[in-house]
């Protein structure tokens, strides 16, 4: 039995040797498999970091070019409504001296009425409360309308505004 197990012995290194070959060369062909695998998926990461910091800067260029217009459309807006305020001051100026013109009338058509002869006097004092109450009408009708005025301006540019920051979303 030595005698034939060391007959054999020789064949069963040369099976290992072959086997030991073949595993191997398996072994290297899997590493060089792996290893170029893993250079193309570092190389996809790699690019995948550029693209996404190329991406983040052009929408952060996007975002700033958004704020850009919002912030003039803003500054455009607050100058129609500082214009439409003192617009609204200067009419309510003339406004005033208006209905200081008209208080001066209807005190003339008082005076004129406490001095009179009685025949017209009744007469007089009829139109005279009629020019007082159409100056009063007058007055609160030039005050509402300039309150309104300078309400629709104001909400006028706020909306300008509004319209002109929303179109700059948009691009």
């Amino acid at each position: 039995m030595n005698a034939t197990l060391l007959r054999l012995v020789p064949y069963i290194a040369a099976v290992l040797l072959v086997a030991g070959a073949l595993f191997g060369a398996y072994h290297h062909g899997a590493s060089v498999t792996n290893a170029t695998w893993q250079s193309k998926w570092n190389a996809r990461d790699t690019r995948d970091v550029n693209a996404k910091s190329e991406n983040e800067a052009a929408e952060r260029a996007k975002e700033q070019a958004r704020q850009l217009s919002i912030n003039k459309a803003i500054q455009d807006g607050q100058r129609t409504i500082d214009q439409a305020t003192a617009d609204a001051a200067s009419a309510r100026a003339t406004a005033d001296s208006m209905r200081g013109a008209a208080d001066a009338l209807a005190g003339r058509l008082a005076a004129s009425e406490a001095s009179g002869n009685s025949c017209t006097a009744a007469a007089s004092k009829a139109a005279t409360r009629a020019a007082m109450v159409l100056a009063d009408v007058l007055k609160r009708s030039d005050e509402r309308s300039g309150n309104l005025a300078d309400y629709a301006d104001q909400s006028h540019g706020r909306g300008v505004t509004c319209e002109q920051t929303f179109d700059g979303l948009g691009k």
